[in-house]
C-alpha cells in the first residue's frame, strides 16, 4: 500500500472535468485507487464516486493504492490534482 495527501488548488473543486481527468488517470494503472475525503473512501476509477466527494478548493484528500504500480498511480495522482487539472 503507498498513500499520500493532498489539497485541491483549483477554484472550483474536484467538478466534473477534473473528476473526469482524475478517473482517466486512476484507470490507466492495474493497482487498486481509493480517495479519501473527510471519511468518505470511494474508488478513483469511479466518476460517481468521485464526484461523491464533492471536493472543494482547500480540500484535502488522500489517495491510497494497493498493488504493482501502487506509488507510480499515487505519485501521478498527486501531481494532477497539484496541476489544478490544468485549469489555471
Amino acid at each position: 500500500m503507498f498513500e499520500a495527501r493532498v489539497k485541491v488548488g483549483n477554484k472550483l473543486g474536484l467538478h466534473a472535468r477534473p473528476a473526469a481527468l482524475l478517473v482517466q488517470t486512476a484507470e490507466r494503472f492495474k493497482s487498486h485507487i481509493m480517495l479519501v475525503k473527510d471519511g468518505l473512501e470511494v474508488n478513483a476509477k469511479s466518476i460517481m464516486g468521485v464526484m461523491m466527494l464533492a471536493a472543494e478548493m482547500g480540500s484535502e484528500i488522500l489517495i491510497r493504492a494497493t498493488g504493482e504500480d501502487e506509488r507510480e498511480a499515487v505519485e501521478e495522482l498527486v501531481l494532477l490534482v497539484k496541476s489544478k487539472f490544468g485549469e489555471e
